[in-house]
């Protein structure tokens, strides 16, 4: 059975954005059964978890002794066991791959960063000055990312691969979705209306109520 570890109690602005979600909808997407080890406060500092995730971080993907720590890298290995996230044609699956790392990579540090900016470090002085260029710098990304993607459903054309999956949860980091452009709205609802991550959002949230029952 996989297991994957996520946090129990999460500010509210978190909720339904920790990183974990991304490995509940592959899984959901790639059909595959899972349990969850939920961490509470001070967990994940612990030495027996920092021995399997070294950061500190959720998730960790557990099977038949494997462990594996960072969201990309998980989807990728879940991914490689469902055509429903990676294709079978070399080239498709390639492109696949890097729209994920790109979402990584390229998009979603600028996206993180006016998030923390915003809902972290609100009184920070540094926060306040340095908040206008860190708007700017991601408007550019998410800017350039609309314009590759142009009237296409998907990054890479009429089929949802994980690239996609990864874009879709590095977008849902913008603090008004509504505002983002026309295309990318109506990208990321074309995502996130997929059952797979209705499943997923709503094994997230199930997990937070439960835990402050």
């Amino acid at each position: 059975m996989i297991t994957i570890s996520a946090f129990s109690h999460v500010p509210d602005v978190a909720k339904g954005l920790v990183r974990d979600l991304r490995v509940r909808w592959a899984l959901e997407e790639a059909r595959l059964a899972y349990k969850v080890r939920l961490l509470e406060q001070g967990d994940q500092n612990k030495p027996e978890y920092r021995a399997l995730q070294p950061f500190g971080q959720v998730p960790i993907f557990e099977e038949d002794g494997l462990v594996l720590f960072e969201s990309g890298a998980i989807v990728l290995h879940i991914a490689e066991r469902s055509e429903e996230l990676l294709p079978k044609d070399r080239a498709a699956r390639a492109r696949a791959v890097q729209w994920l790392i790109a979402a990584l990579n390229s998009v979603e540090p600028a996206v993180w960063n006016v998030f923390v900016i915003n809902n972290i470090y609100t009184q920070e002085q540094w926060a306040k000055l340095r908040s206008t260029g860190a708007v700017d710098f991601m408007n550019k990304k998410l800017a350039a990312l609309a314009q590759r993607l142009g009237n296409k459903p998907f990054l890479d054309g009429e089929r949802f691969t994980a690239g996609d999956l990864m874009m879709a949860t590095v977008l849902r980091f913008h603090s008004d979705t509504s505002q983002l452009e026309p295309r990318l709205v109506a990208y990321l609802e074309r995502c996130t209306s997929r059952p797979a991550f209705k499943r997923a959002l709503d094994a997230q949230l199930a997990d937070f109520r439960s835990a402050a029952a």
